[in-house]
């Protein structure tokens, strides 16, 4: 792994930092040695301190929320940006700052860059692609998975946090052929902060609270997202069935996910997963019997993951436990801030979990 010392500091802008994923890659890049916060940018906060819209903020030397709008971005001086602006708005400004000379690298965590084919976003997300040549080149996110390409990226398009935990999973065992690309089921429940900040009748309090169901049943925007990173690792076409769910919780996420074994082991499932991510910070193989649980990563960067047996034979059932809005959003985001700018992988990210 490419590793250099800055002698400056990273200037980082933040993008929507109204938002919980933006509140997010701000709590964690307050800590981070190598990085100066110098941009935030909230349309509707916009002339606010950061502090008044997330109190747990407060007191830090942060600048003033601004429309994205008003600045200019000839003049930013930023090293990169990240954008947490919601689907559909990203393209636009995106646009306008990479072809500035000397345009900082981008690091957007909408979806508008993630689909390689522009069909697909036009059927998935409701409107054409408004820069379609840019997303070309526009590199995929998955730290772990295109590290390499993450290194040289001027712009890179990090994954959903469904897409994260079950891609990180079943990558490396489609790539190795040890378990079938078809019937791939992905059951999947995220904490309430996965929905967003916006108001919605369907996330009040009294709405989500000691209840659980199901939503986007059968066209869930994930889905051509892992479709598209399955079939790449398969060289076949994937189709999955995958169903997400909302849970009673702030953060965190839980997959569990039925495969058919190609005469493979759960042994073999388990040395393919270490020997993958053996030398990498944030991938944890559990020990055998040991089930993953979204308390083992709430707030850090860690994805923890087992395989069992099923009582079908040949099938096997693997449990992925993220945190949404790190590993699976903003913790993601800045793991491939590091690696492009070639840092130590794990600065600014080495939070343990929190428990309780």
């Amino acid at each position: 792994m490419k590793v250099c010392e800055m002698t400056d500091p990273i200037k980082v802008g933040i993008l929507g930092a109204s938002g919980y994923t933006g509140a997010d890659l701000v709590r964690l890049l307050i800590e981070h040695p190598s990085v100066e916060i110098c941009l935030l940018s909230a349309e509707r906060s916009a002339g606010k301190s950061i502090g008044s819209v997330f109190p747990h903020l407060i007191g830090y030397d942060l600048p003033e929320l601004v429309s994205a709008h008003s600045v200019n971005w000839a003049d930013s001086n930023l090293d990169v940006v990240f954008c947490a602006l919601p689907h559909a708005t990203s393209q636009e400004i995106i646009s306008k700052i990479v072809t500035l000379d000397n345009a900082p690298k981008v690091i957007d965590l909408s979806a508008d860059f993630r689909l390689r084919d522009v069909e697909t976003y036009a059927k998935w997300y409701g409107g054409e692609h408004q820069a379609v040549e840019l997303q070309k080149e526009a590199v995929y996110g998955l730290s772990e998975i295109y590290r390499s390409e993450i290194e040289e990226a001027s712009l890179v398009a990090c994954p959903g946090c469904y897409p994260t935990a079950a891609l990180l999973a079943l990558i490396p065992l489609l790539q190795t052929g040890l378990i079938s690309p078809e019937n791939i089921i992905i059951d999947a429940k995220s904490g309430v902060s996965g929905a967003g900040r916006s108001l919605k009748e369907a996330n009040l309090f009294v709405e989500v609270s000691e209840a659980m169901h199901p939503y986007a049943i059968g066209h869930h925007r994930h889905m051509p997202e892992i479709e598209q990173e399955l079939s790449f690792a398969s060289d076949s076409d994937v189709t999955i069935s995958f169903t997400p769910h909302l849970v009673p919780m702030n953060r965190g996420e839980l997959e569990t996910i039925y495969v058919k074994l190609n005469d493979s082991s759960l042994n073999d499932i388990k040395d393919c997963w270490n020997q993958r991510y053996g030398a990498d910070d944030f991938i944890q193989v559990l020990e055998e019997g040991t089930t993953p649980a979204t308390r083992m990563v709430r707030g850090s960067n860690r994805a923890v993951m087992n395989v069992f047996a099923d009582r079908r034979g040949g099938h096997a059932v693997i449990i992925v436990a993220i945190d949404n809005l790190v590993k699976g959003s903003s913790g993601q985001a800045i793991q491939n801030m590091n690696i492009m700018f070639g840092l130590e992988e794990s600065l600014g990210l080495t939070q343990v979990s929190m428990f309780p």
